[in-house]
């Protein structure tokens, strides 16, 4: 285990000038841009966007102290190797699946949680833990749009995971967590797993949002970050209808004409999305034929 007593290690390893670093600091206020990103239910979701310098500083704090830290295995979001796919998987051809959502998950995180769990006294010295808690929390809370707080939270959680993940195996229950979503399938009392959730969140100074729990039977469709895993796991139907609906247009109109058509005005930005939206099906089922085709398509037209 790297040891860090001394700030000029910090500045070696991360390849920083300490100069630079407190003085990043120092005038906080001044590296983050505040932006709102419209959510799924209506609401707005706040991001806590990093200027260039400090978001590079937070990223060196991630792949070179964070990367070095043990994640639970019941932890799929923002892990090396790990994507929605896996976090989907453990909960294919289920008789029942219940979803759990933490509020304000981001904004809940503490100062002290960051300091002690994560740059904890045995391994920074008091200088050092201080430095790197400031440079990664900001207004009172982890920010969203700053590459080092789902690292953070992984690290946070991970003894909730392995209390969550001991719990469920007792009972035959499939569990996963994707940063603030949680997943739980099987056949189970949901009361008993809820009250046993919300006992260890509240001891973390956690809540559950109860408006977003939701318990589906496989007589309807269960969805687990976006992917339908009633029988394999697939995308949802309109999701592979809208892409097949541009597709289309684009073969009949042409590119240049279906993007003036659909008003968009970066026709690059575009193109980049539908390989995207492509590639992700094509992630989640990679021997769909049609897509395979659109994605072939799409790369010789953009030749």
């Amino acid at each position: 285990m790297i040891v860090y007593r001394e700030l000029k290690s910090v500045q070696e390893d991360l390849g920083i000038p300490l100069k630079t670093l407190f003085a990043l600091s120092n005038n906080l206020e001044k590296h983050y841009k505040i932006a709102y990103i419209p959510k799924k239910d209506g609401t707005q979701r706040k991001l806590c966007v990093p200027d260039y310098i400090l978001k590079k500083a937070q990223r060196a704090i991630t792949d070179v102290i964070l990367s070095g830290y043990f994640v639970s295995r019941f932890a799929c979001g923002y892990v090396y190797n790990k994507s929605i796919l896996h976090n989907a998987l453990p909960h294919v051809g289920k008789a029942r699946i219940l979803k759990l959502d933490i509020d304000g998950f981001f904004d809940h995180i503490s100062y002290s949680q960051v300091k002690d769990i994560v740059f904890y006294k045995e391994k920074f010295s008091e200088p050092v833990r201080v430095l790197l808690v400031m440079l990664c929390y900001f207004r009172e809370s982890l920010p969203q749009g700053a590459p080092s707080s789902p690292a953070i939270t992984n690290i946070i959680m991970r003894e909730f995971d392995e209390k969550v993940g001991a719990f469920c195996a007792e009972r035959g229950v499939e569990y996963t967590r994707y940063c603030d979503d949680m997943t739980f399938s099987g056949d189970f009392e949901a009361d008993e797993i809820i009250a046993f959730v919300k006992g260890e969140l509240r001891a973390m100074g956690l809540f559950l949002k109860n408006r977003k729990t939701a318990l589906i039977p496989a007589c309807k469709r269960q969805v687990v970050t976006g992917v339908v895993v009633n029988e394999k796991p697939n995308l949802p139907k309109e999701y592979r209808r809208n892409i097949r609906r541009e597709i289309y247009y684009i073969k009949k109109f042409g590119l240049d004409e279906h993007i003036k058509r659909t008003g968009e005005s970066d026709g690059e930005k575009y193109l980049s999305s539908l390989k995207g939206r492509v590639a992700f099906v094509l992630q989640i089922t990679p021997d769909n034929r049609e897509f395979i085709e659109y994605n072939k398509f799409l790369k010789d037209i953009s030749a």
